[in-house]
């Protein structure tokens, strides 16, 4: 496991590679192409190459409206992901046009390409699946979907009721299939243990009828006394003695940014789409929509202990990625659910070095993951000072890197969260 920064290209390689790609249509001049094979062979280009076609040619330019040009790109399995990253003023509204590219390893501002991302005000963004994102308005619960390439966006009503909306509502999930380009919102909402769930499908436009899940048994990991202290720590505040002899008071209802108060993930497997999320006192709830079931999984530290924690899927598994203090030292971890002996496994970690950085910040982590295998993690403390910082973690090079800062008229622009989307241009709502 390693650190690299993660450092652009100098301005020789760059002009190396464009002087190798001119040889190379010398030798094989692309306009003797059929439209049909440039447009297939175009689709495979990184999606920021589609936005300076226009300056190429006209025939290449006219390619970006072509429906065959668009179905070309939709045929492409995956595309490396971009993260759409929200900062303070979005806990309010849709504004943020920052995402970092993670194929060219750069930041794009989309609002100067064109008033795609005007402002729409108290729309949060709590989602986001293949192409689209997702907000809710935090004052009618409706939703709004959007390409943030495109512009194209449409109105989605709130299957619930304007009475209940924001008192209910404990998640919101997304999930694509590209080559249809089809989505589906899934909407969790009740208080454990009645939780019930609807679904929104986009063949059929139109939400499913509110459907409840049946509590499956408790976690076989729970001590047998744990049950009566249990509901003493959920429903109320844990009182522990530091190393002192002081007595310690610990709130254990779960504090969140705006962005990410009804963040969940869902994975697809064999058919069975599974929603996890954290409940309003920390703990890891797996949703079967497939069996209309739901269960806590088991803790992976003791209540009394400060900590932020934070989900994310990659390639259909759910990541857990957890900051906690320990022995005047910060460890910044990453965890999966191993689901035959229900245990967690370790399967990264933020060097020492790094992560001692982070103690004493009582700082959040706000975490994205998403198509591929890079999870984001967002590090944010605004007492007594703004400290902010991104790692990506590669979960097959097993190395971790930090994002260069962002910059908007030469001051630092700071990010609390992110939503990770693939940039799809053929992506509709």
């Amino acid at each position: 496991m390693g650190f690299s920064t993660g450092k652009r290209k100098s301005r020789n390689q760059e002009e190396e590679e464009d002087t190798t790609s001119l040889l190379l249509a010398s030798e094989f001049p692309m306009d003797e192409l059929n439209d049909d094979v440039l447009e297939r062979v175009l689709s495979w280009l990184p999606t920021s190459c589609f936005f300076r076609m226009n300056s190429v040619c006209k025939r290449w330019r006219s390619s970006q409206t072509s429906k065959s040009f668009k179905l070309a790109c939709s045929l492409i399995p995956t595309r490396d992901p971009w993260f759409f990253m929200i900062d303070d003023h979005d806990s309010t509204s849709s504004s943020s046009s920052f995402v970092f590219d993670s194929t060219e390893n750069t930041w794009k501002n989309l609002s100067r390409r064109d008033t795609l991302l005007h402002p729409r005000r108290d729309f949060i963004p709590v989602a986001s699946s293949g192409g689209l994102l997702c907000f809710r308005c935090s004052i009618s619960g409706d939703f709004l979907l959007r390409n943030p390439l495109t512009g194209s966006s449409r109105d989605l009503p709130s299957p619930i009721s304007q009475d209940n909306n924001n008192n209910s509502l404990q998640a919101v999930a997304m999930t694509t299939t590209v080559t249809t380009s089809s989505y589906k919102l899934v909407t969790i909402s009740g208080e454990i243990p009645n939780l019930s769930f609807k679904i929104y499908d986009s063949n059929s436009d139109s939400w499913s009828k509110d459907q409840d899940f049946e509590l499956l048994a408790k976690n076989n990991e729970s001590s047998p006394h744990e049950d009566e202290s249990d509901a003493d720590i959920v429903n109320g505040t844990v009182y522990f003695l530091s190393k002192t002899g002081n007595v310690v008071v610990a709130s254990n209802n779960l504090q969140r940014s705006p962005s990410k108060q009804y963040s969940s993930v869902i994975t697809v497997t064999d058919d069975a789409e599974t929603v996890y999320f954290l409940s309003s006192y920390g703990t890891i709830v797996a949703c079967d929509l497939t069996k209309r079931r739901f269960t806590e999984l088991p803790k992976l530290l003791p209540p009394f202990l400060e900590y932020s924690i934070d989900l994310v899927e990659c390639n259909g598994t759910m990541y857990v990625i957890l900051l906690s203090e320990f022995f005047e030292s910060a460890s910044l971890r990453i965890w999966r659910l191993d689901d035959s002996n229900r245990d967690w496994v370790q399967v990264g970690m933020l060097p020492p070095a790094l992560s001692h950085e982070l103690y004493g910040k009582k700082g959040d982590v706000n975490c994205v993951g998403g198509v591929g295998n890079k999870i984001l993690v967002c590090f944010n403390a605004s007492l007594p000072e703004v400290y902010c910082r991104y790692f990506v973690y590669d979960l097959v090079e097993e190395e971790w890197s930090e994002l260069p800062r962002c910059f908007k008229d030469g001051e630092a622009v700071d990010f609390v969260s992110a939503l990770s989307f693939q940039p799809r241009i053929e992506a509709t709502v």
